[in-house]
């Protein structure tokens, strides 16, 4: 029985790190250390959230090739349920992004694959009802999907399932507003501050988190190192993450995301959520790419255990 089902990309992260301030075409550049490991922001989540107790099933598609199936693996040993994944049957690829890092910032490089096949046909909706709650992440890249991402959604909301949303970023920057029709059946919307801004289509935050959050019913956005911020109605929750030694910060915002439904679903109060959600971001950085933190599970919960000690936050309701 699974408690949370994901709706989502998959693909592999190949990190490059130590590479030269300025990239010059027709050079050959040379990276000091490089990381291979599980990428996407739907599999980083499920990932994540099944770590921390919460029983996940994945919904996605890859491709016939040896990308897919060390994805696959890796959601697989961290526990979450691959049972429903689909196998393409053409010569499509599954997904690779090369990510170059720098101090402030970084540069994406992704073939999309079969995240741009997986259609409303590969999805086991029988199975999808069997959960508590829906995510899906990664809205602008499910080209075949999108046209029926708001009936996945009505559907769910129809069959009593609590839901979540990350759109992470459009490619194309059209932040097109069919989006804003599918807000209305998500429970729990999880922007980061560019994102919020960009699909309230203003500059000033206050007036983004306004807009939404007469959409969605709980709006949540991640600032980074700042401080995140939780809306529900007229009612707002601001709190800053832990100070930690970052290695990078790719996946923190879907590590972010799994620490919140993680709780949320545990009956936590809005604050915990933001909290805890803060503490599984802040760990997440501490290694290479989204994921490998969390491959560390005794190391994770020391970290959440002490932090959330010192915040004098009374009891931890969670697993592990």
């Amino acid at each position: 029985m699974i408690e949370v089902c994901v709706v989502g990309e998959i693909n592999l992260d190949l990190i490059l790190y130590g590479l030269p301030k300025d990239l010059v075409l027709d050079r050959e550049h040379l990276a000091s250390n490089m990381a291979f490991t599980l990428g996407s922001s739907s599999a980083i989540f499920a990932h994540n959230l099944c770590t921390l107790g919460t029983q996940v099933g994945f919904i996605s598609k890859t491709g016939r090739d040896p990308l897919g199936k060390i994805a696959v693996e890796r959601l697989s040993a961290a526990g979450v349920d691959i049972s429903r994944m689909k196998q393409g049957s053409g010569q499509t690829f599954t997904g690779l992004t090369v990510v170059l890092p720098y101090p402030q910032h970084r540069y994406m490089l992704t073939y999309p694959g079969t995240m741009f096949e997986m259609q409303y046909s590969d999805i086991d909706m029988d199975y999808v009802r069997t959960a508590r709650h829906f995510h899906l992440s990664s809205y602008f890249l499910h080209r075949a999907l999108r046209p029926q991402i708001l009936d996945l959604f009505r559907q769910a909301k129809e069959a009593g399932l609590s839901t979540s949303l990350d759109t992470n970023d459009d490619p194309e920057n059209d932040w097109a507003q069919d989006l804003l029709e599918v807000l209305k059946y998500v429970d729990i919307f999880l922007p980061n501050d560019r994102e919020a801004k960009q699909i309230a289509r203003t500059d000033d935050l206050s007036q983004a988190l306004n807009f939404l959050a007469g959409l969605a019913k709980v709006v949540v956005v991640k600032r980074g190192s700042s401080a995140a911020i939780c809306r529900r109605g007229d009612e707002q929750w601001s709190l800053a993450p832990p100070t930690v030694k970052m290695v990078d910060d790719i996946g923190a915002g879907d590590t972010f995301d799994s620490g919140f439904i993680h709780m949320y679903l545990l009956g936590a109060t809005l604050e915990d959520c933001l909290a805890f959600a803060n503490l599984t971001a802040a760990y997440s950085v501490t290694k290479e790419g989204g994921t490998e933190a969390f491959r560390d599970r005794s190391g994770l919960f020391n970290f959440i255990r002490e932090q959330w000690n010192l915040m004098g936050r009374g009891a931890l309701p969670v697993k592990g």
